[in-house]
């Protein structure tokens, strides 16, 4: 059914809200490693331990959060009011976690777990929603992807805002005083995140609510949304694909810093340049699967990957300029599958409808967030453990040759085995271009069927904060 088009203020304040989940999210990614090991002053196999130890719990908020997130009842809806209910503590426990207070390191330890866990908690509570709110903003599919490609657009301005501010914020702020600058830079970017959160709340509505409630018990989805063996695989793609970009992502500032010997001003630069890197790896993306296959460009685009990112380990990193290039070029490639990847998430959606009969659409997107936050764990709990066994050492004037290497592979090489294996794992996935023109065609006999032997009254023309 074809719904009412939506406005370009609407598409933009749902852009919006993933944006401000970017402006804290993209400084985790980018800078919360080397916050921890050289501002906050953690031991980098600590680093590891925590941001590996608090996604156990994830287990547990992830499922729940996407059944509670389901199961809500609001006049804003179901999934809109959690960005006002949840944005300011998620703001607050971000900034409260690049704070650092003057204690014992002891104390500074269990600082760092509780504020990361809250920030983790929050972020579950806020992000499981937004995501979900993109289905049920209108019933048409033509603009449910104008949706989602504003909502790229936006994420890239929020990272390339980040990469470009946060650096000479926390030097301009702090001075000397690293840790007192990076507190306050971020405390600026959070506030920019929060406004956005906001924006996003007030322009956008719900218009579409499920023609059946859900009211199994979470076990029954559980044991239901396993039988999508195509799901099952598409967890370990998430798991696969994330991590060896993060890998490369988290060791970026000890590359620059301690290898290439370059000031935080050429960091800022060359991070950015990689942001615009990825910006244009997205609208590639698009037209590539015009012409072929997404399952084809996914693997292909990941061998070409594994062979770049391992071949820039032997570019001298004082050749500035070749360095610049290559890293500029990588990120085009890198960036290319996030699209795909999103999109195979909604066509396994429509493979296990096909197959089981029933569509989880919120606990199948809630195990694609466990698992991708998993692998963000992993990735950033194997750049300090390899830290600490390569020596590496926050303190030092000057890195001994086994850290300088250990970096190098970091930023290298081990992402390059990542990609292998993310498109050996690409293989496994059977839902090509030939089977989802398959699905599709009986989903909508299915549903004309459905709509024949039960009509239910919809309309796309709810007022402003209506559901109908």
């Amino acid at each position: 059914m074809k719904g009412a088009a939506l406005s370009f203020r609407e598409k933009l304040g749902y852009g919006m809200g993933d944006a401000g989940c970017n402006m804290i999210g993209g400084a985790i990614m980018l800078f919360l490693n080397y916050f921890y090991t050289d501002v906050f002053g953690l031991a980098p196999a600590l680093v590891g331990t925590l941001l590996l130890s608090v996604r156990v719990l994830d287990a547990v908020t992830d499922p729940i959060m996407g059944a509670i997130a389901d199961r809500t009842q609001s006049r804003w809806g179901r999934f809109r009011p959690w960005l006002l209910w949840v944005s300011v503590p998620y703001v607050l426990f971000s900034v409260l976690m690049f704070t650092t207070p003057e204690w014992s390191y002891d104390n500074k330890v269990i600082w760092a777990f509780v504020t990361y866990f809250l920030m983790s908690l929050t972020y579950t509570a806020i992000n499981i929603p937004y995501c979900s709110l993109g289905g049920v903003i209108t019933n048409d599919p033509g603009e449910r992807v104008s949706c989602q490609s504003y909502r790229f657009v936006m994420v890239g301005i929020a990272t390339l805002i980040l990469s470009l501010s946060l650096l000479p914020m926390a030097e301009w702020f702090g001075g000397d005083n690293k840790a007192r600058g990076y507190q306050l830079a971020m405390s600026v970017l959070a506030l920019i995140g929060l406004v956005m959160f906001l924006f996003c709340f007030a322009t956008v509505r719900e218009r579409i609510r499920p023609a059946t409630p859900s009211n199994d018990d979470l076990k029954q989805d559980l044991r239901d949304v396993w039988k999508n063996d195509q799901w099952v695989r598409i967890l370990l793609l998430t798991f696969c694909n994330v991590c060896p970009g993060f890998i490369r992502m988290a060791a970026t500032m000890y590359y620059v810093t301690w290898v290439m010997g370059q000031s935080t001003h050429f960091a800022t630069l060359f991070i950015s340049l990689g942001v615009i890197g990825m910006m244009c790896g997205s609208t590639l993306a698009k037209i590539l699967t015009d012409r072929w296959c997404k399952l084809k460009v996914f693997f292909w685009t990941n061998i070409a990957l594994a062979l770049f990112s391992c071949g820039f380990y032997w570019i001298d990193p004082h050749a500035t300029v070749a360095v610049v290039i290559a890293y500029f070029l990588l990120n085009i490639l890198h960036q290319i599958p996030s699209p795909l990847h999103w999109s195979l998430m909604a066509d396994v959606d429509d493979y296990g409808e096909w197959k089981t009969g029933k569509r989880i659409t919120g606990m199948s997107f809630s195990g694609n967030l466990f698992f991708l936050k998993v692998g963000l764990a992993v990735a950033g709990a194997m750049v300090g453990f390899l830290l600490s066994i390569y020596g590496y050492d926050a303190g030092a004037k000057q890195q001994a040759p086994n850290a300088i290497n250990g970096i190098m592979l970091l930023f290298t090489v081990i992402p390059g085995v990542g990609y292998l294996i993310t498109a050996g794992v690409v293989r496994l996935m059977k839902v090509d271009r030939n089977l989802m023109r398959t699905i599709q065609a009986d989903l909508a006999l299915r549903r004309a069927h459905s709509h024949h032997e039960s009509p239910i009254a919809s309309s796309a023309t709810a007022q402003p904060g209506e559901i109908k």
